[in-house]
């Protein structure tokens, strides 16, 4: 799932060797996509970029359409090569254009890069495809999870903001594009695509918010799906009102494993238990909630530690974090919450346009107080904000057609990957997700924390089962479990 934070990932502008977004355009859809170079900020060693014409609203296939950017690492092994393995990295907002230089970096294995051209884009709405807006000023950009809501007046008072953000949506110059920025959309995007590159069928690669993706592409598509990889699994509903309070249930499962960290390493000063550190956590929560420090208030710091314990790299920058709020002192740079991406705006409104669209959410501030009441005793460190109100309570389009209902109707051929403790999207929802696709899916799960697996976790166990789905057509026969990978 996208975080907005500092901008250590920010991108470049597009450059002139691809053409500027825009917006919509009616012109008809190529046919097939023209290779060239890759923007600055996503150019990579043999890593291609075109663009591709898709209907704006799929209803009316001949009407007004929009871009996507598309990428393509091509095999350079003709006599191994079997298609095209496409890739999100998540969101949604996530920009993907340069996922597979990212992926090849990580070390998607020699195999894999072999039998597929690798497939990057960037969804609709998002990046260097067809961007959309909310018109949002610096000031009024508070990312895609609410701030942390200490009591009802809180949830009362973000609903104002909510409420203001969606009037600004609703009032930008892409508001015509509301309705139709979609998964349901963004997988038709895809088919076209796998259509325009000449392929009968689609591989498939997805990350956190990617395998909700994944999952509602192979549900429209069951007969042009190969083989589908869903790492780190949203519910089947996606990101709506029960997988956003999940990730409270995400931060209570993974927080054990950072203290166990700092507890280890009295140096920081964080407590010498995992009790101290949990209760240290607590402590700095409060104490930012009333007196912020260096720009860092409360609500900031909880979702900055969320979002640091993704990887177990990271976990020494959230010790240095706190050690750094509580005595005062400059922050790590990845954390200084001045340091803006410059695409922040973007992001948000495309996140905002899919996760408002794909489900209904409540409109009723009561709810979301009564819910925030209920996660802040149910799951202390973060209930209280994954909980709370988002600007979709008071969103002002309807989607044009209703969601993709995720379900077990095609082939076998989806392997699904997943941590134990994944703070982002927690294994119980996995494992709803596995309900719903039934005997289409297998599962392998790695029993350790962080967000994201297949490459990016260095789990060999799971490396290899993936890899050998990917590359071989090797699938489990029965969900299997990986341990954790050496410390």
């Amino acid at each position: 799932m996208l975080r907005i934070l500092p901008a250590a990932l920010a991108l470049a502008a597009a450059a002139a060797s691809m053409t500027a977004p825009g917006s919509a355009r009616t012109t008809a859809p190529e046919t097939s996509p023209r290779w060239g170079a890759c923007p600055e900020g996503v150019a990579a060693p043999g890593l291609e970029c075109s663009r591709l014409d898709v209907p704006l609203d799929y209803r009316e296939p001949d009407g007004r359409t929009i871009s996507i950017a598309v990428s393509r690492l091509a095999s350079r092994n003709p006599d191994k090569r079997r298609g095209v393995l496409l890739t999100n990295p998540g969101g949604p907002g996530g920009y993907g254009l340069g996922l597979p230089a990212e992926l090849k970096a990580a070390g998607l294995p020699r195999s894999v890069l072999d039998r597929y051209d690798i497939i990057g884009f960037d969804p609709r709405g998002a990046g260097r495809s067809t961007p959309v807006t909310c018109g949002l000023p610096e000031e009024e950009i508070w990312g895609n999870i609410p701030p942390y809501a200490r009591d009802a007046a809180d949830v009362a008072r973000h609903a104002k903001r909510a409420r203001t953000t969606a009037e600004r949506c609703a009032a930008s110059r892409t508001a015509d594009m509301l309705p139709h920025i979609s998964t349901r959309n963004t997988a038709r995007d895809m088919d076209r695509v796998r259509a325009a590159l000449g392929e009968k069928k689609l591989s498939y690669l997805g990350y956190s918010y990617g395998s909700h993706l994944g999952a509602v592409y192979t549900t429209l598509f069951p007969g042009r799906s190969d083989r589908i990889v869903l790492d780190s699994n949203m519910v089947p509903g996606g990101l709506d009102v029960t997988g956003a309070r999940l990730m409270a249930r995400g931060m209570e499962d993974r927080f054990p494993d950072f203290a166990a960290f700092a507890a280890a390493r009295p140096a920081y000063g964080l407590g010498s238990t995992p009790e101290q550190v949990t209760a240290k956590y607590h402590e700095l929560a409060e104490r930012l909630d009333q007196h912020p420090v260096r720009g860092v208030d409360g609500s900031y710091f909880r979702l900055l530690t969320l979002t640091f314990l993704y990887r177990d790299s990271r976990l020494p920058i959230v010790a240095e974090v706190w050690r750094a709020l509580d005595n005062d002192q400059p922050l790590p740079p990845a954390a200084d919450p001045s340091q803006r991406d410059p695409d922040v705006e973007n992001k948000v409104a495309s996140h905002l346009y899919v996760i408002c669209n794909d489900s209904r959410w409540p409109r009723s501030v009561r709810s979301y107080q009564r819910d925030v009441a209920l996660d802040r005793q149910r799951y202390p460190m973060f209930g209280a904000a994954a909980a709370s109100i988002r600007p979709c309570a008071f969103w002002k389009s309807e989607p044009t057609e209703p969601p993709v209902r995720v379900g077990d109707r095609g082939p076998s051929n989806v392997l699904m990957a997943q941590n134990t403790r994944d703070p982002g999207t927690p294994l119980v929802g996995a494992r709803q997700m596995r309900r719903a696709l039934g005997d289409r899916a297998r599962m392998v799960t790695a029993d350790q924390g962080g967000h994201g697996v297949y490459v990016l976790s260095g789990n060999a166990c799971v490396d290899r089962i993936v890899t050998g789905f990917l590359a071989g057509g090797e699938r489990p026969a029965r969900d299997l479990t990986c341990a954790a990978k050496p410390s």
